[in-house]
């Protein structure tokens, strides 16, 4: 039986998931979430999840180089 893996996700998977854009739905109300740059937001219960500082700063940092 130690081949069977577990089924159920944890919170943190889901929200990193989110976060990656590997998912679209809300773990709040299962509703579809919307990405906004670093942070993905669900338009029907207000959950809001802020991306991590240093995906945003490798972002900044490219567009100055781009330039």
């Amino acid at each position: 039986m130690s081949g069977i893996a577990p089924i159920h996700r944890t919170l943190e998977h889901e929200l990193l998931a989110l976060l990656r854009g590997a998912s679209l739905e809300c773990p709040v109300c299962g509703e579809f979430v919307l990405h906004e740059g670093a942070a993905v937001r669900c338009p029907e219960c207000g959950m809001r999840l802020n991306g991590r500082l240093e995906a945003s700063r490798s972002d900044d940092s490219a567009g100055a180089h781009a330039g």
